[in-house]
């Protein structure tokens, strides 16, 4: 008895459970890389099966293709994680280099400032040697009349200071720093100025041809209070010089020994 295959909507094709097959693996290899269908032994051939047709080796296209895409992503990753690399390296050398630039200006503007004190600092000091220095009161000048002369020439019958040789407009310096309480006409010693100086004592200029000074007026050492003349008591163009405990006549020291004593030699 012969015996048919039955047909009907129980019977399925071979041809499409192998393409079924191949479509599911590849779309696994999309997804995890792996062709799921390989790891399957009901889906695997025989032994003695015959070689896939060209038609059905679309799935190893698809890992060779896969294998490529996978491939240019890892050197895409690689090549951006060394972008980011070189990018963070050069921001931190830039980071440094400010770093340092910052460093070198404060180190800098430290070291002027320093400068700046250490230059103020010697102004100050350079004006407080000047300020208490003594300079004679005619420039390059000799005494013609001692202190103490004798003669009728003097109401107290003694020269009360001393005098240097001085044509008439030369200048007259304040021997030192002081204030000025007395500048004008001075009876016997014409035009004279009086100062009274930092240290208490008083200077007198007597003889001045003009004054250039106030009351009241500060003076330095070496600035020039007036020129001298022959005004008053006097034979002649010449500086009467005093040096006095008081801006009053009669007060007078020996100046010769002041003024030696503020380091001038005369």
């Amino acid at each position: 008895m012969a015996f048919t295959r039955a047909t009907g909507k129980h019977r399925r094709s071979s041809r499409l459970v192998c393409s079924g097959a191949n479509f599911a693996g590849i779309a696994t290899l999309a997804t995890t890389g792996v062709v799921a269908s390989l790891a399957n032994p009901a889906l695997a051939a025989p032994a003695d099966a015959p070689a896939p047709a060209a038609a059905e080796t679309g799935l190893l296209q698809a890992i060779v293709a896969a294998d490529k895409v996978a491939k240019t992503v890892d050197e895409q990753a690689r090549a951006q994680q060394d972008a980011a690399d070189k990018a963070a390296a050069e921001a931190k050398a830039e980071a440094a280099a400010k770093k340092r630039a910052a460093e070198a200006r404060r180190a800098a503007e430290e070291k002027a400032k320093e400068e700046r004190a250490a230059k103020a600092r010697a102004a100050r000091e350079a004006e407080r040697k000047r300020l208490g220095s003594f300079v004679l009161p005619i420039e390059g000048s000799s005494l013609s009349t001692p202190y103490q002369s004798s003669g009728g020439a003097w109401s107290s019958g003694t020269h009360t200071g001393i005098d240097f040789h001085a044509g008439s407009g030369t200048s007259v310096h304040a021997v030192g720093s002081g204030t000025v309480v007395e500048a004008g006409w001075g009876g016997s010693y014409g035009n004279n100025v009086v100062i009274k100086m930092k240290d208490g004592t008083y200077t007198q200029y007597g003889h001045l041809s003009s004054v250039g000074v106030s009351v009241g007026e500060t003076v330095t050492p070496g600035q020039q209070i007036g020129l001298s003349g022959s005004t008053g008591n006097t034979t002649g163009p010449h500086l009467h010089f005093e040096a006095r405990t008081s801006p009053e006549y009669g007060s007078d020291i020996d100046p010769v020994a002041y003024l030696r004593s503020h380091s001038l030699s005369i």
